[in-house]
């Protein structure tokens, strides 16, 4: 990890030497601007063309990177113009390309000539691109009079109108910039007042339901009550329509149950057994069934006494024992 902390030598002064650069005679770009003096400065330039170099004839390709000494030579108005000299990586050759800010491109002044890679736009079907000079007068003086009215036209009809709508703008907002921040602090204290009350309201909402805190409720208003009323009646009638559905489901059980009736069935079991199923219901259809078993286990039992009769004296010595 590169280390951010300086150290500083028992001998120096603050007052004295303005920087660490100042008190050890070295410059913040190091050597790079050991020409600084003479106004060139080592900077990475990159070719932007493919050129031959002049000494050794060798071809040079378009982004060959060089150290090379940047110099201002002069301006195109308020642009600098600057000289970048090379020093070719096959030979002990220099060039030098300067920088054209009238044109926008690169230009190669001495020690290399530039490779013509022009692109003609006439040549290869297309339109030739001429460039306006600005001392020229127009091609067409009604065209050029026709745009100037439309210009002045909009400046008066739109521009202007739109500059002193907002300048009026800006005077009444910095007439008084006390009152107004006052009434936006005033407003900003009564909204955040509000805020704190609903989320005080939400929080005990939360805790009295068991609502996790993470949980975002909605703002109550008109719209929202709505929402949560069609929603209610939506679930409710699905509720309704799941109990009454179980209602039918059992009901269909209950009907294609059996009948357990017999013949030895005591008639006031069938008479109890008719009258539940008058009544209906499930309750009805439990207790024939009921019914029905208890006069199975009797019919069964009254067989099997017809076959063998009970043992008269086992009876007469469980009755002694008893006495």
């Amino acid at each position: 990890m590169q280390g951010f902390n300086k150290y500083y030598p028992p001998d120096y002064d603050p007052e004295k030497h303005s920087s660490l650069n100042a008190y050890r005679g070295k410059h913040a770009l190091g050597d790079r601007a050991r020409k600084l003096d003479q106004g060139i400065l080592i900077t990475r330039f990159e070719l932007p063309f493919n050129i031959w170099c002049g000494t050794c004839n060798n071809h040079i390709g378009m982004g060959v990177r060089y150290n090379a000494e940047k110099k201002k030579i002069g301006n195109y108005y308020t642009t600098p113009i600057y000289s970048f000299r090379c020093k070719c990586h096959l030979c002990d050759g220099w060039f030098e390309i300067h920088t054209d800010p009238k044109n926008t491109r690169y230009v190669v002044v001495s020690g290399a000539r530039q490779k013509d890679e022009e692109w003609d736009p006439e040549e290869n079907g297309g339109f030739a691109v001429h460039e306006t000079d600005p001392k020229n007068g127009p091609v067409d003086p009604l065209a050029a009079l026709e745009k100037s009215t439309d210009a002045q036209n909009h400046m008066n009809n739109v521009a202007i109108p739109r500059l002193e709508a907002l300048q009026n703008l800006s005077d009444h907002y910095s007439s008084d910039p006390y009152s107004h921040s006052l009434r936006l602090r005033k407003r900003f204290r009564e909204q955040k007042k509000v805020d704190k009350a609903r989320e005080e309201a939400d929080d005990r909402l939360k805790a009295a339901y068991g609502l996790p805190e993470t949980l975002a409720l909605t703002a109550e208003d008109e719209d929202s009550k709505t929402k949560a009323k069609e929603e209610w009646e939506r679930a409710r009638q699905a509720l309704e329509a799941q109990n009454s559905a179980k209602r039918r489901k059992v009901g269909a059980e209950l009907a294609i149950m059996p009948r357990a009736t017999t013949s030895r069935t005591s008639p006031q079991s069938f008479q109890g057994s008719s009258s539940e199923s008058r009544g209906g219901g499930a309750v009805s259809a439990l207790r024939a069934k009921i019914l029905g078993n208890t006069a199975r286990q009797g019919s069964s039992s009254g067989s099997l006494g017809r076959l063998k009769p009970p043992d008269t004296k086992s009876a007469k010595v469980g009755l002694v024992k008893r006495l």
